[in-house]
């Protein structure tokens, strides 16, 4: 019996967007870092011992801090939103707590600072 395809997470088409820092057209994900590197890096194995993805994920980490669409990758990871992996340097969980923060923002109306503290991690 065939076994089923297996399309990674990464490995999923992302929209096309303009990146307008750098004013060029086409798809942020064509610049990014992470497409040179292995998928594995950035999605987990199952039953990942702690000390192992704890590794695993600062070495994802250092790529995406090297990445020209850091911040393209974040938003995009954080609207659609993405379950799994490291993107735009955040886990699921800190991106978890980046959307619970932002949703307590636009319920009060309060400045927008929850990427504030990656933002001077990563720089």
């Amino acid at each position: 019996m065939p076994r089923p395809s297996y399309q990674s997470p990464q490995a999923a088409v992302l929209p096309t967007q303009r990146t307008p820092e750098r004013g060029q057209a086409g798809p942020w994900h064509s610049e990014a870092v992470c497409r040179r590197d292995e998928a594995g890096l950035f999605f987990a194995p199952s039953k990942e011992p702690t000390a192992e993805r704890l590794a695993r994920e600062q070495a994802a980490k250092a790529v995406c801090a090297r990445c020209p669409v850091l911040v393209e990758c974040r938003e995009h990871a954080l609207t659609q939103p993405e379950p799994y992996g490291v993107w735009g340097g955040l886990t699921a969980a800190e991106r978890r707590v980046v959307l619970a923060r932002r949703r307590r923002r636009d319920a009060v109306g309060a400045p927008d600072t929850s990427l504030a503290p990656h933002v001077r991690r990563i720089a």
